[in-house]
């Protein structure tokens, strides 16, 4: 029988820093422009930190019953390790994806913007196929798709687009660094998972480069973080290279991972790596409240 503590590690402590990090995003470059409304920060934050669950218990779901995660290097499943029964998972999924979806409605009632609902709708169906149904998309090497535009255009631009009715170059950028980080994370954990992926046939990308540019790839997708930040600043206040404070973080991940840590040693490249992520948006949202 599952536990409380854990059911909180199968939505993984490293979901907090990953959902508010586009939030605080978003919420900088409209502060940018003046506007700012915390009601609306905070139902997007409710929509993302939802949907990061989700999608952990459903990843913990249609893992555990293909058998993915018979063979695991990383910290324990529900369903994979016999704590949850695969239903539990699966209504805890729905039950995440039921808050996201309140949360969203909430913030289209609040900005009339009806067609947000359809985005909302993709939102879901993308977590879920992730690596459910019949061919799921993450075992084809496409997650880290699916999290660059999710977690990071879709979540920064709609945090600032329900705040300033637009999108701003800023927001763009902000976009693409948050979502690169956010990549970061999803490349360090498939890298740590590549030797067990390729033994029960899950094709990530990590599989699919090999070892060697799957760590050079990780680093690129940080220095496309710090340019974005750089790019943020300069449109909008020298202030916001505040979010460069991901560097705390990300500069030591990225000499674990290009040192060869390979298994239990990149977990902590994954906690740094979410730490990282926070660390920019939080940044620039500083910066820039500075700023102005």
């Amino acid at each position: 029988m599952a536990t409380l503590s854990d059911w909180v590690e199968g939505a993984r402590p490293r979901t907090l820093p990953a959902a508010a990090a586009p939030v605080l995003a978003g919420s900088a470059t409209a502060l940018a422009e003046g506007q700012f409304h915390l009601v609306m920060a905070l139902l997007a934050f409710v929509v993302a930190l939802a949907l990061q669950v989700g999608v952990n218990y459903a990843n913990d779901y249609s893992d555990g019953i293909r058998g993915t995660d018979e063979v695991r290097v990383g910290p324990m499943r529900l369903v994979g390790s016999g704590a949850a029964r695969p239903g539990q998972v699966r209504a805890a999924a729905f039950a995440s994806f039921g808050v996201a979806a309140l949360a969203g409605l909430a913030l289209v009632v609040a900005t009339q913007h009806w067609w947000l609902l359809a985005v909302g709708v993709a939102c879901i169906v993308a977590a879920w196929f992730y690596t459910g149904g019949e061919h799921p998309y993450g075992y084809a090497g496409l997650g880290e798709v699916f999290v660059f535009v999710f977690f990071g255009l879709v979540a920064v631009c709609g945090t600032t687009y329900v705040m300033l009715d637009r999108v701003t170059w800023a927001t763009l950028l902000a976009a693409v660094g948050i979502g690169s980080l956010a990549c970061a994370l999803l490349v360090a954990n498939n890298l740590r998972d590549v030797h067990t992926d390729v033994h029960v046939g899950k094709r990530t990308l990590a599989t699919r480069l090999g070892d060697a540019r799957t760590r050079h790839f990780y680093v690129a997708l940080v220095a496309v973080a710090v340019l974005c930040v750089v790019g943020v600043a300069a449109l909008t206040t020298w202030w916001a290279l505040l979010g460069l404070a991901m560097l705390v973080f990300a500069v030591g991940a990225s000499r674990s991972v290009l040192g060869g840590a390979s298994g239990l040693a990149l977990i902590p490249v994954l906690k740094h790596t979410g730490f990282a992520e926070l660390a920019c948006g939080l940044g620039l949202l500083v910066g820039i409240w500075i700023g102005a």
